[in-house]
């Protein structure tokens, strides 16, 4: 018989979001109040761009960071990601960073068929299909955003987007790692459970933030729409609601600041 030893696992984990947070040398002091956190790298240079004097925190793999002043409000903007994995990266970093609020701005997949191209949808829960959330979080863990701050970001965007004649929707947004098997049976599966809305990145993003007890919200520019078929990556609509995500968000930190 074999007597070769298994190794075994004795440290509680491997790489925590504090060594996350050592590994691009950053500390506490250097980030914002706030969090400002689209997924694409040009989503986060538009942002950027609206800032007073932006300093750049780091650059790690793809993701950058930026802190800057915002109407005299101390900013942070980072290209948190496109999917569930590198999402869990970014919102472990601004966590353990104690940022105060988490605001994301993305885009996602409409669900019903009144919802146009350049709708957004206020994220009021979500249907958790995510490979991430499931390591933090037991299947009965309900994921929401903050209360208070969805409700702040409600009425910011529906005054916002009435100027455009665009619409915001309030529901659950179903997040999956699977894009390419958004089939009917597993679509109509999640449209039974209240979802209205599909992107990658919203429940990992809002589990993280819950685990740490931080206020965190999630809206969303709609790019496309499931039920109808419609495409509408390259429609103007969805272009200008990608930049009225950054005024929503902006607007909001300045009133969670009574400004």
């Amino acid at each position: 018989m074999s007597t070769q030893t298994v190794d075994r696992m004795t440290r509680d984990v491997h790489l925590s979001g504090k060594d996350l947070m050592g590994m691009v040398q950053l500390r506490p002091k250097d980030v914002g109040s706030y969090a400002i956190v689209p997924g694409p790298k040009e989503r986060l240079d538009s942002l950027v761009k609206k800032m007073e004097n932006p300093v750049k925190n780091f650059t790690f793999m793809e993701y950058n960071m930026y802190t800057g002043n915002i109407n005299g409000i101390r900013v942070t903007g980072i290209n948190g990601g496109r999917f569930a994995a590198d999402t869990a990266i970014t919102t472990e970093i601004l966590c353990n960073a104690e940022v105060k609020a988490l605001i994301r701005i993305g885009s996602c997949g409409a669900m019903r068929k009144d919802m146009k191209i350049g709708d957004f949808i206020l994220t009021t829960g979500c249907v958790r299909g995510d490979g991430v959330s499931p390591y933090y979080v037991d299947d009965k863990f309900e994921t929401l955003p903050d209360a208070a701050m969805t409700q702040k970001l409600g009425v910011i965007a529906k005054n916002l987007a009435a100027t455009a004649g665009l619409t915001v929707h309030e529901g659950k947004v179903w997040s999956t790692d699977a894009i390419l098997k958004e089939t009917k049976e597993i679509v109509n599966g999640v449209i039974d459970r209240g979802a209205i809305g599909v992107d990658m990145v919203s429940a990992p993003f809002l589990t993280i933030a819950q685990t740490y007890k931080i206020p965190a919200v999630s809206i969303l520019a709609i790019s496309d729409n499931l039920i109808t078929g419609q495409m509408g990556f390259i429609n103007p609509d969805y272009y200008m609601a990608e930049g009225m995500l950054i005024q929503m968000a902006m607007e909001l930190v300045k009133q969670l600041e009574g400004k």
